[in-house]
């Protein structure tokens, strides 16, 4: 396989990721962002911890979907994270409004 190959087919599974991600979207209560991963979740737990002097975050999510075109499961039930780094947590707007 050449270089030219394995670009495009990278960019095919990103565009299905991206229209996998348009359609289930709506699907879910959060949008996660951290410096790994993207994911969509409808319970998100955040809990900032400070041990010796340094602040972490630790997350706990459930009901996820995670952006990850390498991953043959990206719906799963639940998913725990520690990161040092700056961690985005947004809530989508209800499809009733």
């Amino acid at each position: 396989m050449s270089t030219e190959d394995l670009e495009r087919y990278e960019a095919e599974i990103e565009l299905l990721l991206y229209r996998e991600y348009k359609d289930i979207a709506s699907m879910f209560r959060y949008v996660v962002e951290t410096e790994r991963r993207f994911y969509l979740a409808n319970e998100v737990e955040r809990i900032v911890r400070n041990e010796d002097g340094r602040t972490y975050v630790e997350l706990k999510m459930r009901d996820a979907w995670v952006w990850d075109m390498y991953r043959t499961t990206r719906f799963v039930a639940s998913v725990s994270i520690v990161t040092f780094k700056d961690v985005n947590i947004e809530e989508l707007p209800s499809t009733d409004i």
